[in-house]
């Protein structure tokens, strides 16, 4: 089996939707899901993933038309079309179109998850390297001295099964490295399963952890096995280690000390045959010191200590990083554009408090909203909130309503342009969900699982949103005083 990939699957039936991307999830899969062309159009815009399943009747048109536009677009992308027409028609059509590959339904889920791993393989045999020497698959650039350190440190672990602790700010790419090791290393054919600690209710980390017996609590209808079972022969990855509860952290010692577990409600004691790569962005030994992380565990963990840098101590990485995120930009369907030598002057000077990832999100942003392909310093500062560029934001003191027609109306006046190139939808969407995200996670603590919970959205939707909007959770506004 191949290690896991980032899965986007598109269909309008609810049904189908929740049980293939169990099926992929339990094949140690990350996924995504649609249920309509412009769903699977914002998807891709805030990530492209390894491999696309799409349905051929979509609410708002043709899978194989989207087929047939991403074969163009995006030609290293595997598409999976799937369909209940079953005809030869649809096969032949999905051929054409460019898809990898053709299910009929109703399919059976061993064959879709192996028809999955086979493309994830082509795909992996067709990642293209960068010009410049890189391997565009793996987005660990940098030539920096502080890089070149943690690529030896890598290169010293990846063929053995040595205990990982990475640490590092947000956003500095400790999952990336996490892959890394899986990836380069003898366990790269089995999967690769993450797990965000601090996005898991106390009361279900055990069973998210080791699985759990059918009636061994209220809601477990069935028998589901978890995250040490998912990753069998691979990795497993423990991210925001630090906000692991205390009590959890009794359990997961044992199972690192003895190599063994049983699932909550069960009496079958398990292997748990995997590799433990840790990830937290807090201090673990003041941690310890305040009685919050177990020294035993600590030490268990820190094995082989993995220092990430901030951007802002590997300046000399930031113009490659900026290029590389405008080509996958581009490689993602969005306007190819480049900087200039101002711009690149720019970007070396900002201190970055969202690191790597603020800096992918800022290029994502310019290649989606620049009007001209050269992209300037004053855009760059405008976009990072410095001035130097005309931005125009809702009127505060108005009622949202008008507030949206007045922004038009500004628009027209200041930047008419930008009412006819495609992006008004973006920017006005930006406008309003950044300081609902801003104002509601200053509110909660920087709590992201609570502020999720009262915005009404999904806890990895929130972590998607603020990747793709560049909003980094450590740095917040004031909460708004109760009236």
């Amino acid at each position: 089996m191949m290690a896991g990939g980032a899965i986007l699957l598109v269909d309008d039936d609810d049904a189908i939707r929740v049980v293939v991307a169990q099926a992929l999830r339990r094949a140690g899969h990350n996924v995504r899901t649609a249920s309509s062309i412009a769903d699977l159009d914002r998807e891709l815009a805030a990530g492209r993933p390894d491999v696309l399943l799409t349905d051929v009747v979509l609410p708002d048109g043709d899978g194989i038309d989207v087929t047939e536009r991403l074969s163009r677009e995006l030609p290293n992308l595997p598409v999976i079309v799937l369909s209940a027409r079953n005809t030869l028609t649809t096969a032949v059509r999905a051929n054409e179109a460019g898809a990898y590959d053709y299910l009929p339904k109703p399919f059976d889920l061993e064959t879709l998850t192996r028809t999955v791993a086979a493309a994830l393989a082509r795909r992996r045999e067709l990642a293209p390297r960068s010009e410049d020497g890189e391997d565009a698959s793996l987005p660990l650039i940098g030539r920096s001295p502080a890089m070149q350190e943690v690529y030896r440190v890598i290169a010293r672990v990846v063929s053995n099964d040595l205990t990982v602790l990475i640490s590092g700010e947000s956003g500095t790419g400790k999952e990336l490295v996490a892959r890394a090791i899986h990836d380069l290393g003898p366990r790269r054919s089995a999967p690769f399963v993450a797990i965000n600690m601090a996005a898991i209710p106390r009361d279900l980390i055990e069973a998210e952890l080791f699985g759990y017996e059918r009636g061994a609590f209220t809601g477990a209808a069935q028998r589901t096995a978890g995250r040490f079972e998912q990753a069998a022969g691979g990795t497993l990855f423990l991210d925001e280690i630090g906000d692991m509860p205390i009590e959890a952290q009794t359990r997961l010692l044992r199972v690192l000390q003895s190599g063994e577990f049983t699932t909550v409600g069960g009496a079958r004691i398990m292997r748990a045959d995997v590799r433990i790569v840790a990830a937290t962005n807090r201090a673990l030994q003041q941690a310890v010191a305040n009685g919050q992380f177990r020294e035993d565990l600590y030490y268990r963990l820190n094995v082989v200590p993995i220092d990430l840098p901030a951007l802002r101590e590997r300046r000399e990485d930031i113009a490659i990083l900026a290029r590389h995120f405008l080509e996958r930009a581009a490689d993602a369907g969005l306007p190819r554009k480049v900087l200039d030598d101002d711009a690149v002057t720019s970007l070396a000077e900002h201190d970055w408090p969202g690191n790597v990832r603020q800096l992918e999100n800022l290029m994502r942003r310019l290649a989606a909203l620049s009007r001209d392909e050269r992209i300037s310093a004053g855009e760059i500062a405008a976009m990072l909130g410095q001035g130097g560029g005309q931005a125009v934001s809702l009127p505060a003191d108005l009622g949202l309503e008008a507030a949206v027609r007045a922004f038009i109306e500004r628009l027209a006046r200041c930047d008419p342009r930008s009412l006819d190139d495609g992006t008004l939808y973006d920017r006005l969407l930006a406008e309003v969900e950044r300081p609902l995200i801003e104002v509601m996670l200053a509110r909660h603590g920087g709590n992201q699982l609570r502020a999720a919970r009262a915005i009404g959205l999904n806890r990895n939707t929130l972590r998607k949103r603020l990747d793709t909007l560049g909003i980094d959770p450590a740095v917040r506004p004031p909460a708004p005083e109760a009236r």
